[in-house]
C-alpha cells in the first residue's frame, strides 16, 4: 500500500508568480525524461522485479519518492500560476520602462501570450501531466523490461538526463525560492544518479551480468564481428577511441577497428507486391524500359 504524509519532502515557495516560468517547469513534471516517468519507471520496475529483495525494495523506495517529487513541483507550478496575470498588468501599468521595452503593447497581453493557455483553460491554475509545449505524459516513456541490469541502465539515462534539465532550469530562474526547491531535487538526482551506478555494480558481482549480456559471440554465432568497432565516416579520428582496441568491456573478447568496412549483403531486391495492394511494380511489360521509374501498368481487380 501507499501511505500520503501532508508534508512535502521538500518545498520553498517562490517569491513572486511567474507563468512563464510555469510552463517551463512542466517539463520536468511530464516530460520525456521528468518526475512522472522515472515515477512509473521505478515503481513498475519494482512490483515486475523477481530477482533480491534488496533491488525491489530499492526500486520502491526511489518510485515512491518520486511521488512525492511530482507533488512538490506540482505545488511549485500551482504558486507560480497563483494571481499571475493580475500581477503582471499591474507591474506594467506602474513601470513605464516596461511598457517602452514592450513597444505600447499590453504587458498582460505577452505574458498571456507566453504562458501555457492550459494552465487557466484546463487545470484552473494548476499543474498538468504534461510537458513544457504541451504534449501529454505517456506510458510508453517508461521502461521496465523484467531484466534489472537493462532496466538500471535506463534508470542511470534517465536521472543523468533529468538532473541536467532541472540544472538549466535552475540557471534560467532569479527567484530564490524556485533555486532552493530546485537545488534540492538536484541533490536527489544525484543520489539516484550515483545508486543506479552501485546497483549496477552489485547486480555485476553478483553475476546477475549474464542476464543482459548473454554469449551472444558463442551462443548465437557471428562470433567474427561480436567485437569490430567499424569506422563508417571520413577519417580515423575513432580509432583512438578504447573501444577500438584492447580487451572488450565484457572480457570475453578483444576490440578490433575496421577502418574501412564493406557491405556483405547483396543488393536489395525486395519481393514484388501483390496487384491487389496497386503498388508500383515492376512486371515483364515494364521491365527494360530503360533508365528512370517504371511504367505503372494498371489493372482492373474484378
Amino acid at each position: 500500500m501507499f501511505y500520503h504524509r501532508k508534508r512535502l519532502q521538500y518545498f520553498t515557495p517562490p517569491t513572486n508568480p511567474d507563468p512563464v516560468y510555469a510552463k517551463k517547469l512542466q517539463e520536468l513534471v511530464g516530460g520525456s525524461l521528468g518526475e512522472m516517468t522515472v515515477m512509473m519507471q521505478y515503481l513498475f520496475q519494482g512490483w515486475n522485479c523477481r530477482g533480491p529483495a534488496k533491488y525491489r525494495d530499492l526500486l520502491l523506495d526511489t518510485g515512491t519518492e518520486e511521488i512525492g517529487h511530482v507533488e512538490m513541483l506540482a505545488t511549485m507550478i500551482a504558486h507560480l500560476l497563483d494571481k499571475a496575470p493580475v500581477k503582471y498588468q499591474e507591474d506594467g501599468a506602474k513601470d513605464p520602462v516596461v511598457g517602452a521595452v514592450m513597444g505600447g503593447t499590453n504587458l498582460r497581453d505577452v505574458i498571456t501570450a507566453a504562458m501555457n493557455p492550459q494552465h487557466t483553460i484546463v487545470s484552473g491554475g494548476g499543474a498538468l501531466p504534461a510537458d513544457s509545449v504541451g504534449f501529454p505524459w505517456n506510458g510508453r516513456f517508461i521502461v521496465a523490461s523484467g531484466n534489472l541490469l537493462a532496466d538500471f541502465r535506463s534508470n542511470l539515462h534517465a536521472e543523468s538526463q533529468g538532473l541536467m534539465q532541472a540544472v538549466r532550469l535552475y540557471e534560467m530562474t532569479d527567484d530564490p525560492g524556485v533555486k532552493d526547491t530546485l537545488s534540492f531535487m538536484i541533490a536527489r538526482d544525484t543520489m539516484h544518479q550515483n545508486q543506479w551506478l552501485a546497483a549496477i555494480e552489485d547486480l555485476k558481482s553478483e553475476g546477475f551480468e549474464e542476464t543482459v549480456v548473454p554469449n551472444v559471440a558463442y551462443e548465437y554465432g557471428k562470433s567474427e564481428f561480436a567485437y569490430q568497432f567499424w569506422n563508417n565516416s571520413e577519417g580515423n579520428d575513432s580509432a583512438e577511441g578504447r573501444w577500438a582496441k584492447g580487451r572488450s568491456i565484457d572480457g570475453k573478447g578483444e576490440f578490433e577497428y575496421v577502418a574501412n568496412p564493406q557491405p556483405l549483403g547483396p543488393e536489395p531486391n525486395p519481393p514484388q507486391p501483390d496487384l491487389k495492394l496497386h503498388g508500383t511494380a515492376q512486371t515483364p511489360q515494364t521491365q527494360g524500359n530503360g533508365v528512370g521509374a517504371p511504367s505503372v501498368k494498371v489493372e482492373h481487380i474484378g
